[in-house]
């Protein structure tokens, strides 16, 4: 199998608090084989000098929409999935660019664009998909305006084909057992109201206990389990409380429902840069006032809720849930994030507790033998400048995604 040599860096190894000079990192096909502070001998590798640059794991990214092209989701009604595809592999492309060699879709992806990126038909991270996210009616995930009493066909509407509708235990059941069907990786419910979406309040509960119940127990019988939005702490509660692992987003979380969620051992996924480049930027894509006054409550308490979890002891993953054209300032929620966490516990939501949410502790998101070889090199230290994962991957010189070369400039 082919080798490359990684020489000459400063090895940032999330589990470590600072990087570390004078190792060297031998690639093996698609993994790390070997990671020492000595001279590798690897007389047949291809070297790549570093320059004394940082080499650290690639990126993670919780919480992403690849199939959500547009910020205003509405005009997904028109896009077939022919232009939508070809939209989602250009969004891939450019996360891939910023140095997230994974992200996980919270709704959206299917099985046939995970293929395409594993078979090399598109360049783009490591996909963990949920297929359709499900909402009951008048939720989340209820694409139809109100004057449509049926269901729009999938193949020529990207909303639908996005989001999916139950009701009751036994349709929450079936929609799960399909998305299992479909492969995904993980099962996107709605708990409450959101804020792209036209006619649920931030506040409402959405899904019963046994709705909820039922999803996490088909989900976790075909070993999977399930993540919720959830943005109050009683839809926190009732989320965590039926078997729930992953809260995304939490913004409006309390100190008491975060302790029920560290005493689950589950996760939260904050998104801050979302909210607030929407308060910038996303009316001029039509989103309308409703949302945008929505969007105003939570980011009210985005900030607060990273605080709230970290004295609760909750680990929070990396994720940014930017929408279509939004989506190129993915790397800005390490500058949001940084306002009140350290750079290394920042870099750590993602790569080792991203690796843990995604259940590829020791495979993602760390370099050591036997990892994936999913590598970045930066321009610098980003422990003292997180201003280095900005402009689109410009302090990035090398991308490596499973022993394969996304970008190399230090050739």
């Amino acid at each position: 199998m082919p080798q490359t040599l990684f020489r000459n860096m400063n090895l940032l190894d999330p589990r470590w608090n600072e990087p570390r000079g004078g190792y060297e990192v031998l690639v093996e096909g698609d993994t790390i084989k070997e990671v020492s502070s000595k001279p590798i001998k690897a007389a047949n590798a291809r070297v790549v000098d570093c320059g004394k640059r940082t080499l650290m794991p690639g990126l993670i990214d919780c919480h992403v929409h690849v199939f959500l092209a547009e910020v205003n989701i509405r005009n997904l009604e028109h896009i077939p999935l022919t232009l939508l595809t070809a939209k989602a592999a250009d969004l891939m492309k450019g996360m891939l660019n910023r140095g997230f060699t994974t992200v996980r879709d919270t709704g959206g992806a299917d099985w046939g664009i995970k293929t395409a990126v594993e078979s090399g038909l598109i360049p783009g991270p490591r996909l963990f998909i949920s297929g359709r996210a499900i909402g009951p009616t008048g939720g989340h995930s209820d694409s139809r305006r109100r004057t449509d009493m049926g269901a729009s066909c999938g193949c020529c509407n990207g909303l639908v084909y996005s989001m999916a509708v139950a009701d009751g235990v036994d349709e929450v059941r079936k929609l799960v057992r399909e998305q299992m069907r479909q492969g995904a990786d993980q099962v996107k419910i709605m708990c409450s109201g959101g804020v792209a979406s036209p006619y649920d309040p931030l506040h409402s509960l959405q899904f019963s206990e046994g709705e909820i119940a039922a999803a996490c127990e088909e989900a976790k019988a075909f070993g999977r389990y399930v993540l919720a939005h959830a943005y109050t702490p009683e839809a926190i509660t009732r989320a965590v409380s039926n078997g729930v692992r992953t809260i995304e987003h939490g913004n409006l979380i309390d100190a008491k429902s975060a302790k029920l969620l560290k005493s689950k051992g589950g996760y939260m996924i904050a998104n801050l840069v979302t909210y607030f480049v929407m308060k910038e930027r996303a009316a001029q894509f039509g989103m309308t006032q409703d949302m945008l006054d929505k969007n105003d409550i939570v980011m009210e308490g985005a900030l607060r809720s990273l605080e709230i979890c970290k004295a609760a002891g909750v680990k929070v993953g990396y994720g940014s849930d930017l929408l279509g054209q939004l989506q190129v300032e993915q790397s800005r929620e390490f500058i949001f994030r940084a306002e009140v966490l350290k750079p290394i516990e920042i870099i750590r939501q993602a790569t080792t507790v991203g690796a843990e949410i995604l259940r590829q502790e020791g495979k993602l998101g760390v370099v050591a033998p036997g990892a994936f070889a999913d590598l970045i090199v930066v321009d610098g230290n980003p422990l003292k400048k997180l201003e280095l994962f900005l402009d689109q991957g410009a302090h990035l010189p090398v991308i490596m995604k499973g022993g394969q070369f996304h970008k190399n400039t230090l050739k």
